[in-house]
């Protein structure tokens, strides 16, 4: 299609599609630099060696030979050239942009129709579209101009759940990636295991701490309650056990790309947990955090006497560790990332920048903001709107 410029108020947009090639941008533009145009804007996406380019011109004066120069040049490259007169101001260029994250081991047309759907149903319209990864995760990021945000919040939100994805919805600009610092849970999630399921077993009580367990989470203990009770179950077991559990321990798929990704980038990576200190302290040295922090079992001539020294790290202690890691890293609360799986996490949850659920239990990912339901430590990566090629993929995973 070939509109030629009546309206010289109005720029023209310029689009070129066809197999990509080089010079393909170099030879467009010395043809308009020819004619005397202003360039606008410009825009290039290339899907397997498929080009699409768009350049928006403003020309003085109609210029029917610039038009057919393009349009031979085009012939002349088998690329395909299309013009139309637009309007000479976006009327949504300063409207505010959401980002919505989509991943997923299979995200399915039908699973993506349903995100555009939400957006659209909810006054919405999608301003771009941009793949961010296809392993080990498939991620797309949106950029949209919201209409009703807490209505299309809402509907994404069963969209997830029914299409059985993750989605994350954030305010787009500069804030969404200005976040600098990430604080993690360990059990079931920087690690698969529980260290003091470990622990029981080699101490041969792992009944008994299973029946703790089983009474904390029916409400009958609290969270310390139900740590100090456990660890007395522990008496006597000799401290080479750490060692053993140590050699047992599994990290969860992607820990070490996800912790060596985030470094790379600059970002202080933490770990706060309600296990312990002799396992925590280990996993620093391992990784590279920067701050470990967990409950110190009491270790007497070798052997665990059953007792925890000094306070619980519990629920309101990771909230608090957290602030207290942001503040000596100089770094506000609003650019802080907290990951974890459990209840014990959910103020330090709700009081980072971004609160992630990770392979969270039901009621947690009820009340996360975002949710990572893949068995992938480094899928969060794509949640920050990282894009695979900045992924460190050397050494170990």
């Amino acid at each position: 299609m070939t509109r030629h410029p009546a309206d010289t108020g109005r720029p023209l947009l310029i689009r070129v599609s066809g197999r990509d090639r080089p010079r393909v941008i170099n030879d467009l533009l010395a043809l308009l630099s020819q004619a005397g145009a202003a360039i606008e804007d410009m825009e290039q996406l290339v899907v397997r060696e498929r080009l699409t380019l768009d350049v928006l011109a403003r020309i003085d004066g109609a210029d029917s030979g610039l038009v057919r120069d393009i349009l031979y040049w085009g012939h002349t490259n088998e690329l395909t050239v299309a013009f139309e007169q637009v309007e000479a101001i976006s009327r949504r260029s300063m409207l505010p942009r959401h980002a919505i994250t989509v991943l997923g081991e299979h995200l399915s047309p039908a699973a993506l129709a349903a995100v555009s759907g939400a957006v659209a149903d909810t006054g919405g319209t999608i301003d771009r579209i941009v793949r961010l990864a296809t392993e080990p995760v498939t991620a797309y990021d949106f950029a949209v101009i919201a209409g009703d945000v807490d209505a299309m919040r809402s509907s994404l939100v069963r969209v997830a759940r029914d299409q059985r994805i993750d989605i994350a919805v954030q305010a787009g600009g500069l804030e969404r990636r200005a976040k600098r610092l990430v604080v993690m849970d360990v059990d079931s999630t920087l690690i698969r295991n529980e260290v003091i399921d470990l622990l029981a077993e080699e101490a041969g009580c792992s009944d008994q701490v299973v029946a703790i367990t089983e009474r904390a989470m029916r409400g009958e203990l609290d969270f310390e309650g139900s740590l100090r009770e456990r660890v007395r179950l522990l008496r006597g077991l000799d401290e080479a056990a750490i060692d053993r559990v140590r050699g047992r321990i599994s990290l969860t798929p992607g820990a070490r790309t996800f912790v060596r990704t985030l470094r790379r980038l600059g970002y202080a990576v933490a770990v706060v947990s309600g296990g312990f200190t002799v396992f925590t302290g280990w996993l620093q040295d391992q990784l590279g955090l920067d701050h470990a922090y967990a409950n110190t079992l009491e270790i007497v001539d070798g052997q665990l006497t059953g007792e925890v020294l000094g306070g619980v790290v519990d629920r309101a202690r990771k909230a608090e560790l957290l602030a207290e890691i942001a503040a000596s890293e100089g770094i506000p609360l609003s650019q802080t990332v907290a990951v974890g799986d459990g209840a014990n996490d959910l103020d330090m949850l709700a009081a980072a920048g971004m609160g992630i659920a990770f392979n969270a239990k039901p009621a947690v990912r009820e009340q996360a903001a975002v949710t990572v339901s893949v068995p992938y430590l480094d899928a969060i990566l794509f949640m920050l709107g990282l894009r695979g090629t900045d992924v460190d993929k050397g050494g170990m995973a």
